[in-house]
């Protein structure tokens, strides 16, 4: 009789990875510069205001 193997192998598919780029976002599309530039002009006016009182 032939010997049975006892090792369980996964196929070969990437299996439980998902593949984000592929999926289209209906939301804003923003460049990390823009991201950039509101996070600064955020965190300046939040300094502003915690100093003007």
């Amino acid at each position: 009789m032939a010997k049975k193997d006892n090792k369980i192998s996964m196929p070969q598919t990437g299996a439980g990875l998902v593949r984000y780029f592929d999926e289209e976002s209906l939301g804003p599309k923003l460049s990390p510069e823009h991201v950039l530039v509101a996070t600064v002009v955020l965190a300046i006016f939040c300094f502003v205001l915690r100093f003007s009182a």
